[in-house]
C-alpha cells in the first residue's frame, strides 16, 4: 500500500506540473498547434498526422493551411502542391483535406464521436463511426491515406488507435492542457492514448504487465490508472509521456 501511495502521489505531482501550458511548450507537441486554432476538425488533422518524431510532425503541420478545409474540391486540388509528410504524399494529403472538407459540410465532430459514445459510454464506438463515416465520403485509397485514418477493425480493435484516443483527451478533457469542445463525452471513459514512449514507462513503473503495444495494452493501462483517478485516469497521460520521452528516472 505504502508503494501505491508513494507513485499516487509522485504521478499526481508530475500531472499537475505537466498539464500547464508551460509545459507543452517545453518541447514539441501537436497540440501545440491544435490549441492555437481550438477547432474540432483542426486539432483531429493535428492529431492523425502525429506519429513520427514530434519535431517533424509541429514543422510539417506548421505548414499547412487548414483555411482550405472551407474551400471547394477544385480549390484544394488547385492550392495544395508539394506536400508530403512521411507515408503521406502530395495526393494523400489533398484528398485529406478534401475529404475533411466534405464532412465538415455535413455534420460537426462533436455530433459524430458522442452520440455513438452515449449508447453505450464506449469510446471505441466513436472511433469506429468516425472511421465508417470516412469511409462513405471518399472512394479514394492509398497506403498513405489509409494509414492516415487507420483501419476499421471486426469486433474489437487490436491497434492501440492512440492518435483517436490523444484526439479525445484533448477534445474531452478540459483544462491548462486540453481544450475540452466536447462536453457530453465524460473524461472517466477515456482511453489512455498509448505510444511507445508511455508503453515503456508504464512498464518500468509497473503500471502495466502486458509487453505487447497493442489495444490490450491499452485497456490495461487505463484500468490501472483508474485506480489512481477513477473520475480521469487519462489525466496522467501526457506526463507519463513526456517522462518516456525525455528519458528521465522517475524516483
Amino acid at each position: 500500500m505504502q508503494n501505491f501511495n508513494q507513485l499516487k502521489k509522485e504521478l499526481d505531482r508530475l500531472a499537475n506540473e505537466k498539464n500547464t501550458i508551460q509545459a507543452l511548450f517545453d518541447a514539441p507537441d501537436p497540440l501545440q498547434i491544435a490549441k492555437r486554432h481550438n477547432d474540432e476538425f483542426i486539432a483531429l488533422i493535428c492529431a492523425l498526422f502525429a506519429y513520427g518524431n514530434a519535431k517533424n510532425i509541429v514543422n510539417f503541420l506548421n505548414k499547412l493551411d487548414f483555411s482550405l478545409l472551407n474551400l471547394s474540391q477544385n480549390q484544394i486540388q488547385k492550392e495544395l502542391k508539394n506536400l508530403k509528410y512521411r507515408f503521406q504524399n502530395e495526393e494523400d494529403i489533398t484528398q485529406i483535406f478534401i475529404t475533411f472538407s466534405r464532412l465538415k459540410n455535413e455534420i460537426s465532430l462533436n455530433e459524430l464521436f458522442t452520440k455513438p459514445y452515449e449508447k453505450r459510454q464506449n469510446i471505441t464506438d466513436s472511433i469506429l463511426a468516425f472511421m465508417q463515416k470516412i469511409k462513405t465520403l471518399n472512394s479514394y485509397s492509398s497506403y498513405g491515406y489509409d494509414f492516415f485514418f487507420s483501419k476499421i477493425w471486426q469486433n474489437t480493435p487490436t491497434s492501440p488507435l492512440k492518435r483517436y484516443n490523444m484526439y479525445l483527451r484533448w477534445m474531452v478533457r478540459k483544462d491548462e492542457l486540453d481544450l475540452g469542445l466536447f462536453a457530453k463525452i465524460d473524461k472517466k471513459d477515456l482511453l489512455i492514448p498509448l505510444d511507445t514512449h508511455t508503453h515503456k514507462v508504464s512498464l518500468e513503473l509497473k503500471l502495466l504487465k502486458r509487453k505487447i503495444y497493442d489495444f490490450k495494452s491499452v485497456l490495461e493501462l487505463t484500468q490501472k490508472l483508474k485506480e489512481f483517478d477513477p473520475n480521469d485516469p487519462v489525466k496522467y497521460d501526457f506526463a507519463l509521456y513526456r517522462l518516456g520521452q525525455s528519458k528521465q528516472d522517475l524516483k
